[in-house]
């Protein structure tokens, strides 16, 4: 009992200053945003240093997930142009160089883990913001649209919720048991129902897109969350750990609370670009 209440406080708290920073402005979006990337490459790096060999240089690929997302919100937002990414390359390039110079036991395996922890990471959290700025044609400017992102977590937290109500009442057929033994498919399509049971629900109030568009958009974030779900389950599993931190009581770490949009971010921008050409 002591654990659930734990649980659930920190999950009351976690939901309501996403959705409270991503609603209330732009900065504060991006603030927060540019935090957790940080926060989740770290705990990323944390992660692979335990293997054997490896060495990554944490601070640095934390800083650098948090500067790729605040230079992608200001390339979104016209505020500069290409110019913001040269520090950032400026960093991985000295990322690379330097393992010539510190004589590790694996630069191969250090080089790999950092451009794993931006391509994997950091870039799927930079891409939040090709989802929250967009151009206005009638004001002819570019417009912050909570809407958009916002639905990508309440779509995910939906799916997750209801694939743990449904797998735990009828979940028998395992979904993929060689990575994550305790998934269902009766799970699985039960959270699915209930997330793009959902998107009605955002058709009705935010008509930014038709209901058929609303119901891509929910069902992309379903199928491809859960694969991001068990892209982390397969990396923790290859480390042999449980959780990728305890920052969060009672939910693990970052990572844990966020796998789901690394893969399924990505594939939102591309079905949100797909759909633009049908318009």
């Amino acid at each position: 009992m002591k654990n659930f209440i734990i649980r659930a406080i920190t999950g009351i708290l976690f939901v309501t200053i996403v959705i409270g920073c991503i609603l209330y402005h732009p900065l504060s979006f991006g603030f927060l945003f540019a935090i957790i990337a940080g926060l989740c490459v770290f705990e990323f790096a944390t992660l692979v240093n335990k293997s054997e060999g490896v060495n990554i240089n944490r601070i640095m690929v934390s800083l650098g997930a948090g500067y790729l997302f605040l230079a992608f919100m200001g390339f979104c937002m016209d505020i500069s142009d290409f110019s913001l990414f040269i520090p950032y390359l400026a960093l991985l390039i000295y990322l690379i160089v330097s393992e010539l110079y510190l004589k590790r036991e694996n630069p191969v395996h250090n080089w790999a883990y950092t451009m794993l922890s931006q391509m994997y990471v950091a870039l799927p959290f930079a891409l939040l913001n090709i989802l929250a700025f967009q151009f206005d044609k009638v004001e002819n400017s570019i417009e912050y649209n909570a809407i958009l992102p916002l639905s990508v977590f309440v779509f995910t937290w939906l799916n997750d919720t209801g694939a743990y109500c449904v797998g735990v009442l009828f979940g028998k057929h395992r979904l993929f048991e060689r990575i994550s033994p305790k998934k269902s498919w009766e799970g699985s399509i039960g959270g699915g129902v209930v997330a793009i049971a959902s998107s009605f629900a955002f058709a009705h109030y935010f008509p930014v897109m038709s209901t058929i568009e609303w119901i891509g958009l929910a069902a992309v974030i379903v199928v491809f969350g859960t694969w991001g779900d068990l892209t982390e389950s397969l990396f923790k599993r290859h480390l042999g750990i449980k959780d990728s931190g305890s920052i969060l009581p009672g939910h693990g770490g970052m990572l844990d609370r966020f796998d789901s949009i690394l893969i399924a971010v990505p594939a939102a921008v591309v079905y949100l670009f797909a759909i633009s050409f049908f318009r």
